[in-house]
This record gives structure tokens, sequence and C-alpha cells, in this order.
């Protein structure tokens, strides 16, 4: 969500830092700053909200400098707040950083004993503090980067500036993107292109792993250790649209790609490593209302009713709390039994969905708690609502959600905890290995995501059958579900998901070679009953493709093919069983030549009813 933009060169700085800034946007903030170098003297400017606070503090002054760093934040550790607001300082060390550091509170123990003082409730500052007790010791700015990546672990990119080196910014990537640009005035590092493509279309893709040292006069890449990396120069001939696509033919495929991430900035600033406490301060409901609750209601439509399907699993063995999920576009026609012992959860991506707005606006006639769960900040759901727990997912171009919806499970991952706790069902250490397991999920994401050509083939398989049916059991039939919407939005083709205990009762009719049966059968309590609805589907000539866990070969002979997914918790299983139906569904579209971007006939935001 966060956006990063430096410069060093000829021109002056401080507008292109600007407008790097406003150009990033799109991504989502809560606050922005910069720093640069005036005369010699480091300034730092910060502001909490949009851009134009921080153009206020800057504008009518004649700020002159030849090298600067930018960033817009996304409260992630620590509230939105001009003192957690980069740049960060230490000294006439500066620092604007992108992603987590894991171990960033064992870091913080080692400094706080030897002296050092935080001023920020962020992770970032730990980085700073690492080098600027190297640069102590004699170090310089590229070196303390060094001495730095060598002690911290996560998923970041940072840039650095020191006010005693006044010509260098070094720049490393380690799980989020970072790209540098190359003018005949100077050098700019960013965070996405779409910063300096009004600069500069020769750029250099920075791979994990490396650092980057820009000056006026060059631009050198090294691993971690230092050694020199050669790198080929890209140009880039993007429109400024397509270059939001970051290099991915569709909008679609970058988002997909994008979930680690967005997974992890959803749970960033919500949970505790420590304690397994959950936190969510736009949980509005106060401990007595909590105690009090007699039912709760997930209300949604699309791919949101299917996380809202697998939220009602989660927060009733989590919480013990019973819930109906509704669609929203039949929950206000019903006169629902409710009132104010029970709470209403709306969740939209857009916040903007007319059948679930008018679903908020019954449940707030009934005197009902509401929460919405939301990726769009200041949207007519988020206003509305008494609480909202935002997704971020950063902006999603492609019409079929992706990235929106498991960044939805993850919110309610941690709505189910947080009830769960506070219920007093949930026990400290049962919420602590959930949280330590949802913590691996950006990685587990990235396994998978690496599998993609085996998809891509397998694909090469399937694209020209005219149906499919998909199956699920328990926590996995509302995967079965979407995987099917996902198949018929973007390939046309029609797809139908089924409990798997149901298609004795009907769909087994349609079961011959002409027709794929995509199994979801990964190991847990059900699979035995799960194996045998293959068995059956073989027994009538069909054709089975499954998804299950490492580990399982005895389902290779059960199936046509088999895609296998890391082992979890079994709660956390949907959402792994969500990557690899979005890849097929993708790329089973694509051989058909679908604008898998803009399907036919469907909006982004459904605001009508």
């Amino acid at each position: 969500m966060c956006g990063i933009i430096g410069y060093v060169g000829k021109q002056n700085a401080v507008p292109l830092l600007i407008e790097g800034l406003r150009r990033l946007e799109y991504r989502g903030y809560d606050s922005a700053g910069v720093a640069f170098l005036q005369s010699g003297r480091l300034e730092v400017k910060r502001t909490v909200g949009k851009l134009v606070n921080l153009e206020s503090v800057i504008s009518g002054q004649d700020y002159r400098s030849h090298i600067g760093i930018g960033h817009t934040r996304w409260a992630t550790h620590g509230r939105p707040s001009e003192e957690n607001a980069h740049p960060h300082r230490v000294g006439s060390l500066v620092l604007v950083h992108n992603g987590i550091i894991e171990n960033y509170l064992a870091l913080k123990r080692e400094l706080l004993t030897e002296g050092r003082s935080f001023t920020s409730e962020t992770d970032t500052e730990v980085i700073l503090h690492l080098m600027d007790r190297a640069i102590e010791k004699g170090c310089g700015l590229e070196e303390a980067v060094y001495v730095a990546l060598s002690r911290i672990k996560g998923s970041y990119a940072f840039v650095a500036m020191h006010g005693q080196e006044p010509n260098t910014l070094v720049a490393a990537r380690m799980g989020c993107p970072l790209v540098a640009g190359i003018t005949p005035e100077g050098y700019f590092v960013a965070s996405d292109v779409p910063a300096i493509l009004n600069q500069t279309r020769e750029v250099l893709f920075l791979d994990d792993g490396e650092v980057v040292v820009l000056t006026p006069q060059m631009i050198r890449v090294t691993d971690f250790e230092g050694h020199h990396r050669e790198k080929t120069h890209a140009h880039i001939d993007w429109n400024p649209l397509v270059a939001e696509k970051g290099g991915y033919k569709h909008f679609m495929l970058k988002e997909i790609h994008e979930q680690p991430r967005s997974i992890m900035d959803t749970l960033l600033g919500r949970v505790s490593h420590e304690t397994g406490e959950v936190y969510l301060e736009e949980v509005s409901l106060i401990e007595a209302d909590l105690r009090q609750l007699r039912k709760i209601f997930l209300i949604a439509c699309g791919t949101s009713w299917h996380a809202a399907l697998v939220g009602k699993y989660l927060i009733e063995e989590l919480s013990r709390i019973p819930v109906e999920v509704d669609i929203a576009s039949e929950f206000r026609y019903r006169n629902p039994l409710l009132g104010s012992k029970d709470l209403c959860v709306l969740i939209s991506q857009s916040g903007e969905t007319a059948d679930t707005l008018a679903a908020l606006r019954e449940a707030k006639a009934k005197q009902a708690h509401s929460i919405a769960i939301c990726n769009v900040v200041g949207s007519t759901l988020a206003r509305e609502a008494g609480g909202t727990l935002y997704t971020h997912a950063g902006p999603e171009i492609g019409v079929a959600a992706t990235k929106t919806f498991t960044a939805q499970l993850v919110a309610l991952y941690l709505l189910g905890m947080f009830l769960g706790r506070r219920a007093g069902h949930l026990s400290a250490d049962r919420a602590l290995a959930l949280i330590n397991e949802l913590l691996l999920l950006p990685k587990i994401v990235e396994q998978i995501l690496k599998d993609e050509p085996k998809i891509q083939d397998l694909a090469k398989s399937y694209f020209k059958y005219r149906d499919f049916l998909f199956l699920g059991r328990g926590i996995n039939y509302p995967i079965a579900l979407e995987g099917a919407l996902k198949l018929k939005e973007l390939s046309y083709i029609h797809a139908e998901g089924y409990p798997a205990g149901e298609m004795k009762h009907g769909p087994i009719a349609l079961i011959d070679n002409n027709m794929p049966v995509l199994v979801l059968a990964p190991v847990d309590q059900v699979y035995d009953k799960v194996a045998s609805n293959i068995m059956e589907v073989r027994a009538r000539d069909g054709v089975v493709l499954a998804i299950s866990t490492e580990g399982n070969q005895e389902i290779a002979s059960k199936a046509d093919e088999v895609i296998y997914i890391p082992q979890a918790d079994p709660l956390l299983i949907p959402l792994i069983l969500t990557i690899p139906l979005q890849l097929l569904a993708y790329h089973i579209a694509v051989l058909r030549g679908c604008d898998v971007d803009q399907p036919r006939n469907l909006a982004k935001s459904v605001t009508v009813e």
C-alpha cells in the first residue's frame, strides 16, 4: 500500500518527489512526507492525511535540493500520525520503508538496552538505529546498509540518505517492489514505475536480495554482501495505465501476484506476536455489547458472499457465537429477525454495492450493531457502518475479485479471533498459534505462485471444455463456489459449485467424460468422504482434477491431475485453495481469448439494485 520515491541529480528534487508521490496516490495512504538537503541542512516534512496537506507545508518556501526521498504510508505498525509518518530520522540519517521487519521486536529490545530511544511506534526505526550504530563505528552509508541487512528479517524495500554523504542514496529490496530510473539529469528509485514514468522510460527492475547505490554520476547494483551485480536496462513503452500493470499482461494477473503483500498489509498492526491478542480498533462494540451478542449476520453479494460463507465457519468455530449468512439482495426483503443484541457484518470490496448498503440501512433501522469489511476508505458503506475493518489490498482494477477476496478472508479470520478472545472461547495459546500460521500465509501464497507454469500447462488440457463441476466439503465448500464463479466470469464456461456430499442428489446425472470435476480434497477430517466422492465420479467416466495437500500421494491414483498446496491449519486452507483456482481460471480464460480484466456484462461495483 505504501509508496516510495527518491531522486539524486541535477534537477530540483523537491517538486520531483511531490510529483512522484502524486502518481502513487492510487495505492492508498494516510500520511505523506519528504526529506531533502537544503543548503547542506537536512529537512524532513511530514503530514497526516492527503498529499495536499504536505504540499501546503512546503508551498511558499524556496526549497531547492539535488537529493531527497519521499513516502506515502498506510498505517501498519502504529496509528496514522505525524510521528509515525515517513521519512524517519535518527541523527543525520533518514529512511523511507515499505513492508515489515518480522524480527523488529527482538532488535528493538536489543537497541533499547544500549540506551537508544525510539520516537515512533513503527518497525522502521530499527533499521535506522542499526545503520546509525554502524556509522558511529566508522562505516559509510552503503556499508551501514549492508550491516542492517545482515540483521533484519522480513519483506521490505527501503531507501536511505545520510546528511554527511550528500550525494548518495542507497536502497534495498526483499519481497517488496523497487525500480530505479535513469535520466541524463540524474537517477530515481521508486516502489512502482508510475512514480517516475513522466521522467524516464529507462529503468532497472531490482530483484529480491539486491541493493542499488545512486549518485548524480552513476548507478550501481550489488547483492546484500556488496558483490557487484550486472543488470540490464529495460525500456518501458507503457502508457500510464499499462505502467500500473507492473509488466504483467493483465491487471488481474498482477493482482493475483500481489496477494502475499495484500494479505500481510491486512494483518499488519492488528495482531500481537507475543500475546496472541487481536487489535481491531475499528470495531466499535464495547465489551458489554460483545458479551450480550445473540447472533451475527454476515451479509454480502457475489464473491464477498463466498467470503461470508467461510466466515460463518471461522466465527462459529473461534467464538461459538451463532452466525447466519445472507445474500444482501435477499436480506432486506425477508423481514429479518434482528435487534439490539445482534451484529451485522456487511462485506463489500467497493463499499458502494447497492444491495449491501440497503441491507446495512435495514439493520440500523432495527437497532442492530454494524461493522463493514471494505477495501475503499471513505466509501458509503464505511461512512454509514458503526465501524469499518479495512482490507488493505490496494486498488483492484480487474473486475473479477482476487486479492480483495483473500484480504476479506484475512479480515474474517481476525474478526473471528477478536470475538473468540473476548467471548472467552479462544485461548491465548490457540490464538497465538493461529497468528503465527496467519503470518506464514504470504510465504505460502508465494510458494503456490511459483507453481504458476504448471497450472498454466494444466489449463491447456481443460480450456476447450464447456462445463465444469466444482466440489468441496465443510469450510472449503464456499471455495468450490468461488472457483466456479471465477471460471464462469472470466472464461464464460458454465461452471457450478456444489457441496461434495450433495453430488448424489442431482449433479451426478451430468457426469461423463465431457464435464471435468474439480475436487477440493485437502487432507482433513472429511478427506475420506471426499475421496469416496472422487471414486463415484471416476466410476461414471468423469474427468477429475483434484487439489490436495502436499504429501498425499494416495490421491494421484484416484485423480487424472493433482495440484498440491502446502499444509496449514484447516481454518486457513480455504484461502490457500483459492490461489490455484484463480490461476487456473485466469489461464483458461486467456487461452480462450477472453478479456480477463473486463469480462462482458460485469461491473467492478454494482451500484444499482
